[in-house]
C-alpha cells in the first residue's frame, strides 16, 4: 500500500537581491530562484524550518486544485 505524503505549495514573493548568502542558498534548496515561482514540497520539519528562515521571501499557498 502506497503512503500518501502531505505536501505544501511554496511561492517566492521576495527577491534575494541584497540578502545574505544563506538566505539565497535556502531559496535554492527549496527549488526557488525566480519571483512568483511555485514549488510543491513534502511537508516535513526540515522543509518547514527552511520556509521559516526565509518567511519574508516566501509564502505558503492554499492550493485546492490538488485536493
Amino acid at each position: 500500500m502506497a503512503e500518501t505524503k502531505k505536501t505544501i505549495v511554496v511561492e517566492q514573493i521576495g527577491s534575494p537581491i541584497r540578502r545574505p548568502g544563506k538566505q539565497r542558498a535556502t531559496l535554492i534548496g527549496l527549488g526557488l530562484n525566480k519571483m512568483h515561482k511555485r514549488r510543491t514540497l513534502v511537508d516535513s520539519p526540515e522543509v518547514r524550518g527552511m520556509v521559516a528562515k526565509v518567511s519574508h521571501l516566501v509564502r505558503i499557498v492554499e492550493d485546492d486544485a490538488g485536493a
